[in-house]
């Protein structure tokens, strides 16, 4: 334990936000956004950033296994182009602030996606509009907040409900997009410093519980209400978030 200078509660926080990424991709996507809040909080923000990228793919390979035969490709191939933009924007804007504005601004982007899951939450049938704009606006939204802050869940469960598309094709289509979208988040992650060996050491430590998450995730699901379990994660995502734009 020597070679991770962390103290208990660290690791603690980041096995806890680890279990949470392993949820958000089977079946509890309200949660994915809190997980961001907590390795925010319990990392510092760049390193949180990298940490919880490693982690993202390591869930995302266990849900394209279990999606690989759900999935919209033409819905993928209209986002990526506008994604991949959205991606280089993040990492411009990530290389011109510092730790302390990174933090504010992840607090911040939290508060707003928080208030998007929340508008779904009270309104399911709310659809947002098809109109030619709405897939370049999705895409380079995503990509910048999933570069930026890992949390470009909310942005991407808001356009695949405007698209209806059906239930399995609908986790499907949105696994492989992350899975896509953190591939190719790596090399920028790393030429800014946000993938380093000491973020990839914490990672190897942390990584096999969002395993477990996933792979216990579809269970816990059928026991709980997940409407409840929505509010009090997006209640704790506020909660951080003010803590963090301070």
């Amino acid at each position: 334990m020597d070679a991770l200078p962390l103290t208990w509660w660290q690791l603690a926080l980041g096995a806890l936000g680890a279990v949470l990424v392993g949820l958000s991709k089977t079946g509890i996507p309200g949660i994915g956004i809190l997980n961001v809040a907590i390795f925010a909080l319990a990392f510092p923000a760049r390193d949180s950033v990298g940490m919880v990228l490693i982690i993202l793919i390591c869930a995302d390979l266990v849900a394209v296994r279990a999606y690989r035969h759900d999935v919209d490709w033409s819905q993928l191939r209209r986002l990526f182009p506008w994604a991949m933009a959205g991606v280089v924007a993040g990492t411009l804007a990530l290389g011109r602030i510092d730790d302390l504005q990174l933090r504010r601004a992840i607090g911040g982007i939290l508060l707003v996606l928080v208030a998007l899951q929340y508008t779904r939450m009270r309104r399911p049938t709310l659809q947002p509009p098809t109109a030619r704009w709405f897939a370049p606006l999705a895409g380079v939204t995503a990509g910048f907040t999933t570069m930026v802050a890992n949390a470009a869940g909310p942005v991407m469960m808001l356009y695949l409900l405007a698209m209806q598309l059906p239930k399995l094709v609908f986790v499907g289509t949105s696994a492989w997009y992350f899975f896509a979208m953190n591939l190719f988040k790596v090399p920028f992650s790393a030429a800014l410093g946000l993938i380093n060996p000491h973020s990839l050491l914490v990672a190897a430590w942390i990584a096999p519980f969002a395993m477990l998450g996933a792979a216990f995730g579809r269970p816990i699901v059928v026991r709980l209400n997940q409407q409840v379990f929505e509010q009090l994660a997006l209640v704790l995502t506020v909660v951080a978030g003010l803590v963090m734009v301070r």
